[in-house]
């Protein structure tokens, strides 16, 4: 009856966070950013991304304060981002939705990739040095630091928020999907799955932020590259079929005839509230990480981070929309609803768009995506953690953590994934507060870059 009573409490709470109200706030604050930083999102972008690529980024910073390089930065923010959002998360916006919800997931990526670069820009500024000597920073510390401490009791609410969601977003509910996903591919019990995961997670946490950043360097990029080939593979393999459907993901968005009854209201809700679920834009998650690269003016790894959002949604996110529309078009070019969702259906639609190797890709995908999340969370979590109850909370934290993945695998977590995804949408109202609240400084500090940039002071 207890349970009962608190998954009904979650599901009143989850339903109003994650509301018309929060989805408005979330776009709304990027398109304020977009407006207050002059589009810099589109006029910054091939910058932002050459620092990421660069030949020299994950060695570049040595004599600069912080833990990571840049590189090491945005993979761990990207292995807590790219994951089940992107394969699951995708598939139920399509099928719910209808396929227009793929244009307004770009929507939200194009302005929360100036949301991203402002929390950025306050995570460098405002980030501290712990009695370890390892960067400490995030929306907590730019609400105190940067508000006053009048705002104190939001930093402490955020950084409670932020440690209950890791327990379930980041690590039970990942571990979770994994052992499902093992189970369905290899038949392997769920709970020899689990104590190979919790071990593997375990090895890899207690290096900290450098050994997160390191496992999310290797995992992040090759499954990411692996996955984009899969389904730019499969759209050369039916090249024909491409332009009709995104003619009709474009048409569907403002028409929202697909599905749903045709109303449009349902598309774009699906599509922004998955996008925002996919790249976490506004959630306050990302620049947590971000606050421990080592960098030369918080703009830079601001513009680093940028470029995570158009990576996981305007990349990663596409190719997953773009491959299930082509799978679920007939041969008149209209969208059949499936009787699947999430990720059974991206890997059915793999599977049978690249015969052999197509569901494979979207299984290790996800196996993979799935563990780099459960890595990049504890990072996050930790960090909230020891915010609110101090930097020897760390280690106790971390045995906890790695608790709740070998849980995750053998337990049922309804009650668990609502109340995580509450706590998640419950993060985004204190930093999306501080952001607007903040948003002179975030304009400053972009003035000041360009200017030292112009005059040599920093390099290009």
């Amino acid at each position: 009856m207890q349970m009962e009573i608190l998954k009904s409490f979650f599901d009143v709470v989850s339903g109003w966070v994650w509301g018309p109200v929060m989805l408005v706030l979330l776009v709304g604050t990027g398109v304020v950013m977009t407006v207050l930083l002059k589009g810099l999102q589109f006029s910054m972008l091939g910058y932002a991304l050459k620092q990421v690529f660069h030949p020299h980024s994950k060695k570049d910073g040595k004599d600069h304060e912080g833990d990571i390089s840049h590189f090491g930065a945005l993979m761990t923010a990207l292995s807590a981002t790219i994951g089940t959002g992107n394969i699951a998360g995708v598939a139920t916006a399509v099928v719910v939705g209808g396929p227009g919800a793929v244009f307004w997931m770009w929507i939200t990526a194009i302005f929360g990739m100036a949301t991203k670069y402002g929390e950025g820009v306050l995570a460098v500024k405002y980030r501290v040095q712990n009695n370890k000597g390892e960067m400490s920073g995030g929306p907590m510390y730019y609400i105190e630091k940067g508000l006053g401490s009048k705002w104190k009791w939001m930093a402490y609410a955020f950084a409670l928020f932020g440690m209950f969601a890791s327990f379930g977003i980041g690590s039970s509910v990942q571990s979770n999907s994994v052992a499902q996903a093992v189970q369905t591919s290899f038949n392997i019990t769920p709970s020899l799955t689990g104590a190979v995961l919790t071990l593997l997670t375990a090895i890899v946490i207690l290096g900290g932020i450098r050994g997160i950043a390191k496992a999310a360097s290797v995992i992040v990029p090759v499954m990411a590259v692996l996955y984009v080939l899969g389904g730019l593979i499969i759209m050369l393999m039916h090249l024909d079929m491409v332009a009709p459907a995104v003619g009709l993901i474009l048409r569907d968005a403002f028409t929202g005839e697909a599905v749903a009854g045709g109303t449009l209201g349902m598309v774009i809700r699906y599509g922004v509230a998955r996008g925002v679920f996919s790249n976490e834009a506004g959630m306050g998650s990302a620049p947590i990480a971000a606050a421990a690269a080592k960098t030369d003016h918080p703009v830079r790894q601001a513009l680093v981070s940028m470029t995570g959002t158009f990576l996981d949604t305007v990349v990663v996110c596409s190719i997953t929309g773009i491959v299930l529309v082509i799978g679920l078009m007939d041969v008149a070019g209209e969208f059949v609803k499936p009787e699947l969702s999430g990720a059974a259906l991206t890997t059915v639609t793999f599977r049978q768009l690249l015969p052999g190797v197509g569901g494979w890709i979207v299984t290790i995908g996800l196996i993979f995506f799935a563990y780099s999340t459960i890595l990049g969370w504890c990072y996050y979590g930790e960090k909230c953690a020891t915010y609110v109850f101090g930097d020897s909370f760390a280690n106790i934290y971390r045995v906890f953590y790695v608790v709740t993945v070998m849980l995750g695998t053998v337990l049922s977590l309804d009650l668990v994934w609502l109340a995580a995804d509450t706590f998640n949408g419950l993060m985004a109202i204190p930093n999306l507060i501080a952001l607007l609240l903040l948003s002179k400084v975030i304009v400053s500090e972009t003035r000041d870059f360009k200017q030292k940039i112009k005059s040599g002071e920093l390099p290009h």
